[in-house]
């Protein structure tokens, strides 16, 4: 168990967020990437089928002998997190319920925003986690959709972004939160357009930081962190052009994404039949 694998999912590129805080905070441990670039964005589907992919790539990931799971994709982890954990055979864990702690410590005021997709401001996942921890807490929420594609076409300090950023934070800045929850992976590529447009006062939440440390905790406090001293191994995997995913990936973490890896769909509908539920 503690030199398996831990497996990580998004919709696509955005993930690798996530990831890059993973090997940062768990430099030890080898990571599984699973990006859906075949069927993303996850954003504007249903939840009936966001629940049906995420539970086949979960599936996949645990053919692939991984340990632990991470939902990276906020859109999966608001709508079908509880879906994936029943059928799973190990632990899942979600972006949502970190992000939503570190926007309860981190807020003065009391008045919290988030952005995210559609199905992830929709869903009212973050308004619920918050919650959660501390009812009084006001919450404005905004979908940016453009965000992704900004992202992924590296548009991080172009007059474009800043355009679209003071379009779609405007109500944000206007309801006067003082903390904001970057509710979607690809958000921390343009996190230095959104911190200009909503001004030094308002504090970004990065999801990410805070998942990678509630994993590493918690693989040492179940003893299943690695004990290994080989350099570690990460290997990715998509369900549509690798070529794509390789050369965007670069732009979201500073090197060569390799290797890449296509699987056939035919293989991920098989995996959820494939893996054991959780006794």
């Amino acid at each position: 168990m503690k030199n398996k694998p831990i497996g990580v999912f998004d919709s696509g590129v955005g993930g690798l967020t996530v990831f890059d805080a993973l090997a940062r905070a768990c430099p030890s441990e080898s990571l599984v990437y699973f990006g859906d670039t075949g069927r993303s964005p996850y954003g504007v589907r249903s939840k009936r089928v966001i629940v049906e992919y995420s539970r086949q790539i979960a599936g996949f990931l645990q053919t692939q002998g991984c340990k632990f799971l991470v939902v990276a994709c906020n859109s999966a982890s608001s709508l079908a997190l509880e879906e994936v954990r029943a059928s799973a055979a190990v632990d899942v864990i979600g972006v949502i319920e970190p992000g939503a702690a570190a926007a309860v410590r981190a807020t003065k005021s009391g008045h919290v925003g988030v952005i995210g997709t559609e199905a992830t401001i929709r869903s009212e996942s973050y308004t619920k986690a918050i919650h959660a921890i501390q009812p009084d807490i006001r919450i404005s929420a905004v979908a940016c959709p453009l965000f992704v594609a900004l992202a992924e076409e590296g548009f991080s300090g172009k007059p474009a972004t800043q355009l679209v950023a003071e379009e779609y934070l405007a109500p944000l800045i206007e309801a006067g939160v003082d903390t904001l929850v970057l509710g979607c992976t690809h958000y921390p590529l343009l996190k230095s357009d959104i911190a200009s447009v909503m001004g030094p006062s308002v504090e970004l939440i990065d999801s990410a930081t805070e998942v990678a440390r509630v994993v590493r905790d918690s693989l040492v406090t179940r003893n299943h962190h690695s004990e290994s001293k080989a350099v570690a191994e990460h290997v990715f995997y998509v369900s549509d052009t690798p070529e794509r995913f390789a050369r965007v990936g670069k732009r979201f973490l500073g090197y060569q994404v390799a290797p890449v890896h296509l699987v056939d769909m035919e293989v991920l509908h098989g995996a959820v039949e494939s893996t054991e539920p959780r006794r």
